[in-house]
């Protein structure tokens, strides 16, 4: 996400709040995937648009833990 600063340059409180911020977006979409889940292995073509969303969410989960974790 090149519109956040990079994460060297974040203190504890700025990372505390960019998680606070983008966690229920993450929780958004978990929940919103769960359906998807359920009706989309039945479809044609379901399976594959089934594991393209799990892999964007778990991408996006990755890099929301990843992006949050200071620098050692």
């Amino acid at each position: 996400m090149s519109w956040l600063p990079p994460t060297r340059s974040l203190t504890a409180l700025q990372r505390v709040l960019l998680v606070a911020l983008l966690a229920p977006v993450a929780l958004l979409w978990a929940v919103a995937l769960l359906p998807a889940m359920l009706v989309l292995p039945f479809r044609l073509y379901g399976t594959e648009r089934l594991v393209e969303l799990i892999t964007a969410h778990t991408s996006y989960a990755w890099a929301l833990l990843t992006g949050s974790r200071p620098e050692r």
